[in-house]
């Protein structure tokens, strides 16, 4: 293991908790304006990952996610495609498969997503196979048990060997806000997995409630606003799981442009972790465009 560079464990940023909510209350009173809606909800579009991360996934669906990704309304070729489909490491190959040339990532999760409980050789080495096999985004998991106990470097340590397996592979890491208690704790692990490499910082595998929130959010969104102006290196955020309508995107859109700026607003940047929430921005597009809103049986379950 080479040589590394520590930040300061000790360092702790004080969260103003009411203060934190009280920003969040006023960023969800700005409104979008009717003519920009549409433009803003294509964006959100496109800044999906796809998802499909159950026990009884199968070649078959992961087939239809695929598809639906690149095209997400049937014969419309004027949506943008999403960003990326992301899957359980047996299927990286089928969907690389699949969306090959057509600008649609394929990330996976990995390092023994959800528990993250492993030994690190046995997650380094899951993350080189689906790096091998295709994927273009690796969704990692701190070990929450570490972290909590204090084990600082341990989880620094583990960030930066995951980011060295992942070779060309965009590393997102995924803090399992839920679990963490406290936002001083979303902060101190959004420092550490920034400070030891990774591309993108997640709030949550969507495993465990609750996952993705406003305030998580904000707090993790100033870590990285601090951390680009302490280095200049831009990092990703993914919020994931929870978000369920296209409402709450836009509300999401807005904090983001408030707090990092439009530089971040791209799906290189910025990432929804929520499969339901896509068919109610497909919804919300053709309702802004026809005036009618359009059944959920209209849209593709998967």
């Amino acid at each position: 293991m080479a040589d590394r560079t520590y930040p300061d464990f000790s360092r702790i940023v004080p969260i103003d908790t009411v203060g934190v909510e009280e920003r969040v209350a006023r960023l969800n009173t700005r409104s979008i304006k009717k003519s920009s809606k549409v433009q803003a909800l294509k964006l959100a579009l496109s800044m999906l990952d796809l998802t499909t991360l159950e026990g009884m996934d199968s070649p078959g669906k992961v087939r239809q996610l695929c598809r639906k990704a690149v095209q997400p309304i049937a014969g419309r070729d004027d949506l943008p495609r999403v960003a990326a489909v992301c899957v359980y490491p047996p299927f990286v190959k089928l969907a690389k498969q699949e969306l090959r040339g057509t600008g649609v990532n394929v990330a996976s999760v990995a390092t023994a997503f959800p528990s993250g409980h492993a030994p690190l050789p046995e997650k380094l080495d899951e993350v080189r196979r689906c790096v091998d096999d295709g994927a273009d985004e690796i969704d990692m998991v701190i070990s929450r048990g570490e972290f909590l106990r204090g084990e600082y470097a341990f989880t620094f340590d583990e960030v930066a060997a995951v980011k060295e397996a992942c070779g060309p592979a965009h590393l997102k890491v995924i803090l399992e806000t839920g679990e963490l208690h406290t936002l001083e704790l979303v902060r101190k692990a959004s420092d550490i997995s920034m400070a030891a490499g990774a591309d993108f910082i997640k709030t949550s595998t969507g495993k465990v409630t609750p996952s993705a929130t406003q305030p998580v959010t904000l707090v993790m969104l100033e870590a990285i606003r601090d951390h680009y102006y302490a280095t200049g290196r831009m990092v990703g955020m993914k919020p994931a799981g929870g978000i369920r309508d296209a409402k709450t995107a836009l509300r999401y859109l807005v904090m983001v442009k408030e707090t990092l700026g439009a530089a971040w607003l791209h799906p290189d940047w910025f990432r929804f972790g929520a499969s339901v929430l896509a068919n109610d921005i497909l919804m919300q597009i053709v309702k802004q465009e026809t005036g009618v809103y359009t059944s959920l049986d209209y849209f593709s379950k998967d």
